[in-house]
């Protein structure tokens, strides 16, 4: 433990896309494995307030905290690995800054004062930055800077790094540039002038990195190590190689391997240990010597773009590790899947999710793949849009209700089983608006969300506008499908059942948000086993 907050500061070079957010959250890793309060925040450079109004392909999945707020995805990766819940300030974007800044502007707290990106920006990101150090709940917080050195709108952020380096003290803040050593193949060589670029730039902004973390596809000789360090001006023990690994799951051993923790702590002036990795590499083994496996459909309407379920995809391998099954999953698009293919699509299938979304296109896609899973007693997962869908195939199929539908998608539908939540009647702006973060859930006794959850009192994280209306709930009870999980306060149902089904449940939140490592998300658990037994029976 440290007496004061120790800041690591992680930014990009050459390419995006190299995995800051993963070199982040297992550094973090190894540190929480040492004994250090770890935390990490990511820094988004652009101008939208949060991922909530981005579609799905702009930025991939928008994930949310229990605290409500929607966040880039890579604060997934962060809770996976460490199994300690973020906030609303382990996210912060370059619209939230500028939004604060103008409305202290519009409040007049700079006393007529000229309103410029240094300071006025700079110092919010500073405040921003500092926000999980000065809450005493952390000995050090990793900060990971969206976009690559150069882009114009990262300057800001480097620049803040800077001063705060400068503040803080060398003993506590460092920079890790995570850059790429390309491999050409015509010349059967790496070359690391890229890098050297990279670094060079930012330096021209007076940041010096620590450490330099290199991907790539081939291992660093130690001549290549020691020409990056002359010309980065970095120790050459500060090169940290990062190879590509089978799985992102590798990579804190990797790190460890290649002595990053340790490097870190000494440039801390922290005490480094062997950090206790014992849980992690039992998940591991399980995860990497599978005894069986099984083939789950995931049924969605933004599968080109794999980061749109990265969560989903994540909480499959956490669940199939602990049932020792490997988990090959097949995207299926909704907006290709009809009477007449979905036979040929999902017949082969041990289990079939069916995935959150918003808007009419590829709904009934959907609403078919429930009907044929149902009739064929397949295991079915069904997550906010997909359990809002189970309801909608019911109605029509089995209580006849023809065209019942959601509002969302037809609002002059005669049979909304589906519909706007009351609260959000009057909602008028989309950002930030839905019924978010976490909410408290009481089980039906004997239900399978029970005997998942073993216990009656649940909270699970929401992202919704729309619900089950209430007032079908009677008919479809009454027809078979049970509503086994109820919020105590509004009576909103957050989970259907049919119990007379080998294994059908939908629920109105987003169990993937609160599957972890340590912690794989019951539901998603039974999901797997459920379809095991049934690709076995």
């Amino acid at each position: 433990m440290t007496t004061n907050p120790k800041y690591i500061f992680v930014t990009g070079g050459v390419s995006s896309s190299l995995g800051k957010g993963i070199i982040a959250a297992s550094l973090a890793k190894l540190l929480q494995a040492q004994g250090y309060r770890t935390t990490i925040q990511k820094l988004d450079p652009y101008i939208n307030i949060d991922p909530g109004t981005l579609n799905p392909y702009e930025h991939g999945e928008c994930y949310v905290t229990d605290d409500g707020a929607e966040t880039d995805l890579d604060l997934g990766h962060y809770e996976r690995f460490l199994n300690v819940p973020t906030s609303q300030a382990n996210n912060v974007t370059t619209g939230k800054i500028y939004q604060s800044v103008i409305d202290k502007e519009r409040r007049g707290e700079f006393l007529g004062k000229t309103v410029q990106v240094i300071p006025h920006i700079t110092d919010e990101i500073k405040h921003r930055i500092q926000i999980l150090g000065n809450s005493g709940d952390y000995d050090i917080v990793i900060t990971e800077i969206g976009g690559t050195v150069g882009d114009i709108e990262s300057l800001p952020y480097i620049e803040s790094v800077r001063q705060l380096q400068w503040e803080l003290g060398e003993d506590n803040a460092l920079v890790i540039h995570l850059t790429l050593v390309p491999y050409l193949s015509a010349a059967g060589e790496l070359k690391t002038k890229p890098t050297q670029h990279s670094v060079k730039t930012l330096m021209e902004s007076g940041v010096q990195a620590d450490i330099l973390v290199c991907r790539t596809e081939h291992e660093l000789s130690d001549g290549i190590k020691t020409k990056l360090a002359r010309f980065c001006n970095v120790k050459k023990e500060a090169v940290i190689q990062s190879i590509d690994a089978s799985t992102i799951y590798d990579v804190p051993n990797l790190m460890l391997d290649e002595e990053l923790d340790k490097v870190v702590l000494a440039k801390l002036n922290l005490k480094s240990d062997v950090p206790n990795l014992d849980r992690w590499n039992a998940f591991l083994t399980r995860h990497k010597n599978p005894k069986g496996e099984v083939t789950i459909g995931l049924i969605g309407k933004y599968v080109e773009l794999q980061d749109s379920y990265k969560s989903i995809l994540e909480a499959f391998i956490h669940a199939g590790a602990e049932n020792e099954v490997k988990v090959n999953v097949e995207s299926i698009h909704s907006e290709y899947l009809s009477k007449n293919n979905v036979e040929e699509k999902l017949s082969h299938l041990d289990g079939v999710l069916v995935a959150p979304g918003f808007g009419e296109r590829g709904i009934e896609g959907k609403i078919e793949a429930v009907r044929y899973v149902r009739e064929q007693n397949i295991p079915f997962l069904g997550i906010c849009l997909g359990m809002q869908m189970a309801v909608i195939e019911y109605a029509r199929n089995i209580l006849n209700l023809e065209g019942a539908n959601s509002t969302e998608m037809n609002e002059a539908t005669a049979h909304s089983v589906i519909d706007l939540m009351e609260s959000q009647k009057d909602v008028v702006n989309k950002g930030g608006t839905m019924r978010l973060g976490k909410w408290d859930c009481q089980l039906v006794e004997g239900s399978i969300a029970h005997q998942t959850y073993g216990t009656l009192n649940i909270q699970e994280r929401h992202r919704h506008r729309y619900e089950f209306n209430n007032d079908f709930k009677a008919a479809i009870e009454s027809a078979g499908m049970k509503a086994t999980g109820l919020n105590p306060d509004t009576g909103l149902v957050e989970i259907v059942e049919i119990p007379n089904h080998n294994w059908f449940v939908g629920v109105q939140y987003h169990p993937e948000y609160k599957s972890t490592v340590a912690n794989p998300h019951p539901l998603f658990v039974a999901f797997i086993s459920a379809a095991l037994k049934y690709k076995t029976t």
